[in-house]
């Protein structure tokens, strides 16, 4: 009984740490303001769009990027068609949009994708300010490319990340819950992580830089998580990415429960292998630069995903209640308290629709639905390959 009651105190000693960061985050990101220059100069913005297999909704993309209220002659839109055997590149010149198609089955994946357009392409993109980079199954809102300017125009911001939300958060319970997710992981925890350390991460999507950052590294970075990564290597030579919530983009959710695994199961665990890969590094800068910043980093990689926080959470809290008691019991409560004002403070900011407050009672379906991705994760060996997630079937 008393290895038991150890081992109960120690997860709840642990828990403790990811609980005080998301509270600490939580208060943070409502003291946020997002950066802007006073001046928006109308940038030359070059979209990028790396797309593999996506012939069915790259016009769709193009379209949408087209319909930004912003001049014409002031962007135009890259499709890198990569490894594709259909008509992806066809589509995207129809569309309206420049298309490159890339062949290299070796050297697979988006990272790979953007790398080789931006080293073998400069004469194309050399005369743009600013480049941002959208997935090819996604919506830009109407004021994307301005706030996209509006954030660059300001002459010390060298990256930054939109939002990205949903697009279908009333389509059923998964998407519902994703975007009450996104609300949390895309916005709040930005924000606050920004407000705290002075830096955001990179989100894959609704990506924006200056030109001459791009011209100067490529993208290195091509791992299944080559936006976190490169967030990193960006931190570690003192390039901050900022955050602008007004700058939107928004991706369609799947619903049926084989293509939301699929989407899942290669976000998070190419997040759990960079946690392995990068904490080390970062605890290093910050013992050895004291910069506190390094600190939050490695809270912000560390801190588990919801879901799995509240597996630990229920766990910690039963073992607690059937082994412990008086201070103990209070922690794990706490823990409930933060995760409902995290959860809940990720809706009133970014004004969550309806729908998307009423599918929060089916969260514990979700968890559930979640647990053998987790262990396949444990067992199953990791892969880089590009693999075009599954979409919704397009309604006629």
């Amino acid at each position: 009984m008393i290895i038991i009651a150890f081992i109960l105190k120690s997860l709840l000693v642990m828990l403790a740490l990811p609980a005080g960061y998301l509270l600490i985050t939580t208060i943070a990101a409502y003291l946020f303001k997002k950066e802007v220059s006073p001046e928006n100069r109308l940038l030359s913005i070059g979209v990028l769009i790396p797309a593999h297999n996506e012939e069915e909704g790259i016009s769709r993309t193009v379209e949408a990027v087209l319909a930004c209220d912003y001049p014409a002659n002031r962007f135009e839109i890259y499709v890198i068609a990569d490894n594709c055997n259909d008509h992806t590149a066809v589509n995207a010149r129809s569309a309206g949009a420049f298309a490159f198609e890339r062949f290299d089955s070796v050297n697979r994946g988006k990272g790979q994708a953007l790398d080789w357009f931006l080293k073998n392409q400069m004469e194309i993109y050399r005369n743009t300010d600013v480049i941002t980079i959208i997935d090819a199954d996604v919506a830009p809102d109407k004021n994307y490319l301005r706030e996209i300017s509006a954030t660059l125009s300001n002459p010390t911001i060298q990256a930054a990340q939109a939002y990205n939300g949903v697009s279908n958060p009333d389509a059923g319970w998964r998407p519902a819950l994703i975007d009450a997710a996104f609300n949390v992981f895309n916005h709040l925890r930005m924000a606050g992580s920004f407000k705290l350390s002075g830096t955001a991460v990179l989100k894959g999507n609704g990506m924006a830089f200056r030109t001459s950052l791009l011209q100067r590294y490529g993208w290195p970075c091509h791992s299944i998580v080559e936006d976190i990564e490169f967030t990193l290597r960006l931190l570690q030579d003192n390039i901050s990415v900022h955050y602008n919530p007004d700058a939107v983009i928004r991706s369609e959710m799947v619903t049926s429960a084989s293509s939301a695994s699929t989407q899942r199961s290669r976000w998070e665990g190419g997040r759990f292998m960079l946690v392995r890969k990068m904490s080390g590094p970062l605890l290093k800068l910050f013992v050895s630069t004291g910069n506190t910043r390094y600190l939050y980093a490695l809270a912000e990689l560390a801190t588990p995903p919801l879901s799995l926080l509240v597996m630990l959470f229920t766990a910690a809290t039963a073992g607690a209640f059937l082994a412990l008691k008086g201070t103990w019991l209070m922690l794990a409560a706490s823990f409930w308290l933060i995760l409902t004002l995290y959860v809940i403070s990720g809706q009133i900011q970014r004004r969550a629709p309806l729908s998307t407050w009423l599918y929060l009672a089916a969260a514990p379906l979700y968890i559930l639905w979640k647990i053998p991705l987790y262990i396949a994760m444990l067992v199953h060996k990791k892969s880089n390959a590009w693999i075009r997630t599954a979409r919704e079937p397009q309604k006629k």
